[in-house]
């Protein structure tokens, strides 16, 4: 799965965490160098031009910040790790549960598709359905109410047809009673039968329909 991580060799290349472990021993390893060296130099300085402690001080100091910053990042880059584990664990548990997802695009299942319907003040509303190539199948004008409720379709296109069980779009073109324009919004549900990880969000799967996890509303578990 995406969450997981790959271990890499400590060096001063590399990509994700094992950049920063690898910088980190780098400095580490310096670190002890410049220690020895520090200690060599105090040791072996000539009595008539000792060497400037203030400056070796401050350097390190200087040296001592640097490597907390990098075993900070470190820190920080575990941190991130685990968390998206913990978001990916908290991903799956959304299988066979069935969710309501802010979205437009419904799947059609033995000749029912369901959409619900936000409207801000009734109205009336033309209501055009299209297939996942974007061809028009069916367009409709009706009264909506205020307020939430639910939209169905059993599939019939605007030919008499019956459509082929697959994803589709729904757009809602809405006017108030005074025939100003409004937004309804559109929201969709169905069960979880699979989670994308190939995205920095998880994406839920219902059929062919993907919808990101800080989408979905409302969670009911199955049976």
């Amino acid at each position: 799965m995406a969450v997981s991580g790959t271990s890499g060799t400590s060096g001063t290349s590399g990509t994700g965490n094992s950049g920063v472990t690898g910088s980190t021993t780098g400095i580490a390893n310096n670190f002890d160098q410049f220690l020895r060296l520090l200690t060599t130099q105090l040791k072996n300085q000539s009595p008539l031009d000792p060497l400037d402690t203030n400056q070796f001080t401050q350097q390190l100091v200087q040296f001592a910040g640097v490597e907390q910053q990098l075993r900070t990042n470190e820190t920080l880059a575990s941190l991130l790790s685990l968390s998206a584990a913990g978001t990916a664990t908290n991903a799956v548990g959304f299988i066979g549960s069935t969710i309501t997802a802010d979205g437009a695009t419904s799947r059609l299942l033995d000749g029912r598709a369901d959409w619900k319907v936000t409207m801000p003040s009734a109205g009336t509303a033309t209501i055009t359905i299209k297939d996942s190539k974007g061809s028009v199948v069916q367009t409709e004008t009706r009264s909506l109410s205020a307020g939430d409720q639910t939209y169905r379709w059993d599939g019939t296109t605007s030919t008499g047809s019956k459509a082929a069980d697959d994803e589709y779009t729904v757009t809602i073109d809405a006017k108030s009673v005074a025939g100003d324009a409004i937004t309804a919004k559109t929201q969709i549900s169905g069960v979880v039968d699979g989670v994308d990880f190939t995205s920095s969000i998880p994406m839920l799967k219902i059929g062919g329909i993907s919808i990101p996890i800080d989408k979905v509303k409302s969670v009911v578990r199955g049976d």
